[in-house]
């Protein structure tokens, strides 16, 4: 027993919609992207406090 399949069978049934993924789109530029940055320089500060902190300030 064969299946034929068409173009219509190969997208799945619950592909989002223009809407929802416009609101996808800026919830991650909007929201993740500076939040994300932030917490990476935030991060990298914080390791280099805490290094100056344990092995005292840079030497030049």
């Amino acid at each position: 027993m064969t299946s034929t399949r068409s173009a219509d069978n190969i997208a799945p049934a619950d592909t989002p919609s223009k809407a929802t993924e416009l609101k996808t789109f800026l919830l991650l530029t909007i929201v993740f992207a500076p939040v994300t940055a932030v917490v990476c320089v935030g991060g990298y500060g914080f390791m280099v406090w805490m290094s100056q902190i344990i092995f005292g300030p840079p030497v030049g």
